[in-house]
């Protein structure tokens, strides 16, 4: 009776009752072991255990408690010079090939362990926002290619630093290519900002791997400090003017005017000086506007037009929506495409830089939306 007793405490949930009446269970030693025993390797995960043999083109691992871990056939071949400078006893790091080896082994790799501990490495280095200065080892006509510890990862051209991107006066894709092969054999300061092993992506960023000397200028600056600048370049995304020497930052065309801007690149030209506000510094990057400086034309809209009015607008632009007619510069709305038959009725209709009397069917110049439809 004695034995059954102490075998039913051992194996079996103890139960008891707590201060308030409600049923506690409580786990029998038993029951711990089983939950704080370790998990059983399964394919891909890694590994780690002594050398207990080697024996002809393969090496045998001890990986307690689960069994013996073994090298061979093309794992073996593939990390044979690493093998060479192992002995007895030494541990070494494996990735799980496979688990169902005829012969009871689970199969192991020492090179997909070391991707795995690099992919490990990337991720966490993502994480932390490490920086490495690494070398450029090619380049295509979409950006650098970086070698990252035997990984090859791309560096889009829209994450160079303002001081490294390409700038052609019309931006030619070739002569972007030519400028980025120039790079090649140098080195940047780099973030990793994308790691996944599964898609072998690693993407790289020279945004924010800027240097001491770069914080330090940045800090200078306050978000609504106005400054005399020199334009040193112009993309399709905007222009490039620079604050002092080292110091560049971005006019984005979205702040270029409150007028619609098509091509930034026929508005500036390199060596121009323009008056620019800053609007924003974030990661060491300055951004500038240069509308922040003009009055907003809504404002001076919303005292002289309302809805129902007649107004005469010039037709600057076609979108999937209809058409953009502007009433006054920097004030345009959506000529809906349902007022018209087709698409081609609205562009034999409203054909661009010509003006059309319209009616202003909804006005709200503080959300700086509009809409129109042809006058009668």
């Amino acid at each position: 009776m004695s034995d059954k007793i102490i075998g039913r405490e051992e194996n079996e949930e103890e139960k008891k009752i707590d201060a308030e009446g409600t049923e506690v269970i409580k786990e029998g030693p038993m029951a711990e072991l089983l939950r704080s025993a370790a998990k059983v390797p399964e394919i891909d995960d890694v590994v780690e255990g002594p050398v207990i043999a080697f024996g002809r083109a393969r090496v045998f691992v001890d990986i307690h408690p689960f069994g013996t871990g073994i090298i061979y056939g093309r794992e073996y071949l593939s990390a044979r010079e690493t093998l060479k400078n192992v002995n007895i006893g030494d541990t070494i790091t494996a990735k799980v090939m496979g688990t169902d080896n005829p012969d009871g082994y689970i199969e192991l790799s020492l090179r997909e362990a070391r991707q795995a501990l690099i992919w490990n490495e990337a991720e966490s280095a993502m994480n932390k926002k490490t920086v490495f200065q690494l070398p450029i080892t090619d380049a295509n006509k979409g950006g650098l290619i970086i070698n990252w510890n035997g990984i090859h990862g791309f560096l889009p051209a829209s994450q160079l630093s303002h001081e490294h991107y390409p700038r052609v006066p019309d931006g030619d894709k070739d002569k972007i290519f030519t400028e980025l092969k120039k790079m090649v054999g140098g080195k940047l300061d780099v973030l990793i900002i994308t790691a996944n092993p599964k898609e072998q992506k690693l993407i790289f960023s020279e945004k924010g791997a800027g240097t001491s000397e770069r914080t330090s200028l940045v800090e200078k600056y306050h978000v609504g400090d106005v400054f005399e600048g020199i334009v040193t370049g112009a993309t399709e995304f905007g222009i490039f003017v620079k604050l002092e020497e080292g110091l560049e930052g971005l006019v984005h065309i979205s702040e270029m005017d409150w007028a619609l801007v098509e091509n930034p690149k026929t508005r500036f030209k390199v060596g121009e000086k323009v008056k620019v506000k800053v609007i924003e510094i974030k990661d060491g990057k300055v951004s500038l506007s240069l509308k922040a400086l003009i009055e907003d034309p809504w404002i001076v809209a919303g005292a002289k037009y309302k809805k129902d009015q007649r107004v005469e607008a010039v037709v600057i632009k076609y979108n999937k929506h209809g058409a953009l007619a502007s009433i006054e510069e920097g004030v345009a709305g959506l000529v809906h495409i349902s007022e018209f038959a087709s698409e081609e009725d609205l562009h034999a209709k409203l054909e661009l830089g010509k003006v059309y009397p319209f009616i202003i069917t909804f006005f709200e110049p503080k959300e700086r939306r509009m809409t129109l439809k042809p006058a009668a």
